[in-house]
C-alpha cells in the first residue's frame, strides 16, 4: 500500500473526501501493479500497469470535473486558479505515462508515485480543496473580500 486513507487530510465536504478515498484505492492498486511488474518484467505486466494508470487518469479527469462543475455552479471566486492546478496535474500525469510507455522506466514511475504524487495530493487537499470545500459548505472564501 502506498497511501493509507487515515493519513489523508479531510475537507468540509463528504463528497470530496469520498472521491479522495476512491483515488487512494485506485492509486494503491496502480502501485501494487507496478511493484508486481518490477518483480516480474513481462509485457503483460507492463500492459497491466498501463491499464491501471489509464484507469487512474480517467478517474482523475472525472474527479476534477466534478469539483469544477460545482465551483462554476456556486460561482467560486478562485475557480481558474483551482482549475489551473487540475490542468497542470493532468498534464504531468499524461507526460509521466507517455515517458513510462516509451522508456519502460519503472523506477521513474515508482519515484513519481511515491514522492511527487503523494506530495502534490496532500498539498492540494490541504490548500485548494480545503478552501474550496469550505466555500461549498458556507459560501465564504478566504479569497474574497467579505
Amino acid at each position: 500500500m502506498l497511501i493509507n486513507k487515515d493519513d489523508l487530510p479531510l475537507v468540509a465536504e463528504d463528497f470530496m473526501n469520498d472521491v479522495h478515498y476512491e483515488d487512494v484505492d485506485i492509486i494503491n492498486n496502480l502501485y501494487e501493479k507496478l511493484l508486481n511488474y518490477i518483480a516480474s518484467e513481462t509485457k503483460e505486466n507492463k500492459n497491466i500497469v498501463i491499464d491501471a494508470y489509464q484507469d487512474w487518469y480517467d478517474h482523475t479527469v472525472s474527479h476534477f470535473k466534478g469539483e469544477e462543475d460545482k465551483m462554476i455552479e456556486l460561482n467560486f471566486p478562485p475557480y481558474m486558479m483551482h482549475k489551473g492546478e487540475h490542468e497542470k496535474c493532468l498534464e504531468q500525469m499524461r507526460q509521466v505515462l507517455d515517458y513510462f510507455i516509451k522508456n519502460d522506466d519503472k523506477e521513474f514511475l515508482k519515484s513519481y508515485l511515491e514522492l511527487d504524487l503523494i506530495n502534490w495530493l496532500v498539498n492540494h487537499i490541504q490548500t485548494m480543496d480545503t478552501v474550496t470545500a469550505m466555500f461549498f459548505k458556507t459560501g465564504m472564501s478566504p479569497c474574497s473580500a467579505h
